[in-house]
């Protein structure tokens, strides 16, 4: 059975290993399935809903992100990679459906309440940023995706779009696709900080990037938060909590010797700096390789935005189908 995918991220930063864990891998894997059509959306819209009044840093930020894809192994021959805002098909969709959806079911939505919390809004919450699970869903269905990879906290956003699918549908008749969530596996959709914080964020400053040179990746994590109580090597030390063990659980491929260092940490007698060397290690293994693409890539950012146009033609094409249904469909196509 032949999937049609639709993922992305906003620009307001270069990637971390947050996003590589929780989404950039499972999207080459996804690439690599000649039954799956992956689009993959740099959402520079959804990035300005709350950045309106700084710009640069959303548009500086569409090469960077580009620049990442293209190192992880995400191929432009394979996958359409294009940018939100060329799509001018997009927005259309989205005024069709905020027609479907109530002020009061958007207010519902918990991803929106807890980033309004989170970014301190208030009553002066942006407009495009309150309705931005509607123009999520145009997206989604702009490309008849009917899997859409989202983490835990991004389901409520998904089920919106199910809605606004069933609405359409059943009010003038089927054209959209329901789109299905693929959720990670339990316990892998989501890094924390290398401060200990439940999530790492461009915000918190508390990542480490794709593209950190190989003395900033070792130095990030040589400030790691470990166990405080540790304070001497012959000290017992507590695992759980400890973010090197955390990220060597995920990164590290020797699960035994981790079980081992685990076990030693435990009962005293093995190092911070030790155990840190060791992780930098593993993460230079896995992301020197992509740094060194993606320093290749950045030679020539002529022919990355090239490709990013190419992607976004090509992306507008279906758009422009799918939004021609849903007029056609409403009864608004006029002149065809």
């Amino acid at each position: 059975m032949s999937n049609t995918i639709l993922t992305g991220d906003r620009p307001t930063g270069k990637l971390h290993l947050g996003h590589y864990v929780g989404s950039l891998k499972k999207r080459v894997e996804m690439q690599a399935d000649p039954d799956n059509k992956l689009y993959i959306m740099i959402a520079d819209m959804q990035a300005l809903t709350d950045n309106a009044k700084n710009p640069e840093k959303v548009s500086a930020n569409v090469l960077e992100v580009a620049l990442d894809y293209l190192a992880i192994g995400l191929d432009p021959s394979k996958t359409t990679i294009f940018i939100q805002s060329m799509i001018p098909q997009l927005a259309e969709l989205t005024m069709y459906y905020l027609n479907l959806v109530s002020v009061g079911r958007v207010r519902r939505n918990p991803t929106v309440k807890t980033e309004i919390e989170q970014k301190n809004f208030g009553e002066g919450v942006p407009t495009g940023f309150f309705i931005y699970p509607v123009s999520q869903a145009a997206d989604i269905t702009a490309f008849k995706a009917n899997l859409v990879p989202v983490g835990e906290d991004q389901k409520p956003m998904l089920e919106q779009t199910q809605e606004i699918v069933h609405s359409f549908n059943n009010t003038y008749r089927e054209v959209l696709v329901e789109p299905k969530a693929v959720l990670p596996p339990k316990g892998q959709g989501r890094l924390p900080g290398i401060d200990g914080n439940g999530k790492m964020s461009k915000s918190l400053g508390n990542g480490i990037y794709i593209s950190d040179p190989a003395d900033v990746l070792a130095k990030k994590v040589m400030s790691m938060y470990t166990d405080p109580k540790h304070i001497h090597v012959e000290d017992p030390g507590q695992v759980e909590g400890n973010m090197v063990f955390t990220y060597l659980d995920v990164f590290g491929t020797d699960k035994e010797a981790i079980e081992e260092m685990k076990a030693h940490y435990r009962r005293g007698g093995l190092g911070d700096v030790k155990i840190k060397r060791y992780l930098i290690d593993i993460l230079e293994a896995e992301f020197g390789p992509i740094r060194a693409r993606r320093e290749e890539f950045a030679k020539d950012p002529a022919a990355v935005m090239a490709m990013l146009k190419k992607g976004s033609e090509d992306a507008e094409q279906v758009a422009a189908a799918t939004l021609a249904e849903v007029k056609s469909a409403m009864g608004i196509n006029y002149f065809a």
